[in-house]
């Protein structure tokens, strides 16, 4: 399947996009950027230690945590991703399918990152857990077979694998060499697996109710 090459078809990954970068220019211009953090940030020994009323409530820190960044960078190459892979993603599943898609992958971020460090104190912010979900959509719907192997099936596996091995040292270069922080590398797998797991379903349920 070839990626459409307009943006008739995708306002939802424009409005993402937008609203996103308003919330860290209001932080910034407002430099509550340290306030959003432990506000909004997905923090998962809060799970451990029950919820606190000066902060998000815990079952939206995944969503709240999407639109805080760690600077202008981080929020720049993020929605760089977003807007690249979002496009193509909308346009055949849907507005319905991307928002899905989105929030599930900032879910199944936030969950993977919980399941390996669970008294981690320090908030999780940015919306690559969400994006790496319509990355791994974009590589099941897009990917193309490059690889010589007998089953396609296996193949798109494989370029899956490869996208997301790519994204997660892209995030990590980011991370480590202007953002300054630790990189969530299990969120980044978290959302990048029910990318793939949701692609075809998200696909399939868009051109059955049409």
């Amino acid at each position: 399947m070839r990626p459409p090459e307009n943006w008739q078809n995708a306002r939802f990954t424009l409005g993402i996009a937008a609203v996103t970068a308003a919330v860290w220019l209001l932080t910034a211009v407002l430099g509550a950027e340290q306030w959003a953090f432990n506000w909004g940030g997905f923090i998962p020994a809060r799970f451990g230690f029950g919820g606190d009323e000066a902060l998000a409530p815990l079952w939206l820190t995944p969503l709240t945590a999407t639109l805080i960044h760690a600077g202008l960078l981080h929020l720049g190459f993020n929605l760089l991703m977003h807007l690249f892979c979002g496009r193509p993603v909308e346009t055949v599943i849907g507005p319905t399918g991307l928002i899905t898609l989105y929030v599930a992958g900032a879910y199944a971020a936030a969950a993977a990152q919980f399941a390996v460090d669970p008294n981690n104190p320090t908030p999780m912010v940015g919306a690559s857990g969400a994006i790496s979900a319509i990355i791994g959509a974009y590589a099941m719907l897009f990917g193309r077979n490059k690889i010589n192997v007998a089953d396609p099936r296996l193949a798109r596996a494989l370029h899956a694998l490869w996208l997301m091995a790519a994204w997660i040292v892209l995030q990590m270069v980011v991370g480590f060499a202007f953002v300054g922080g630790q990189i969530a590398v299990a969120a980044h797998i978290g959302g990048f697996i029910i990318g793939v797991i949701l692609a075809n379903p998200l696909l399939l349920l868009r051109y059955r109710g049409a």
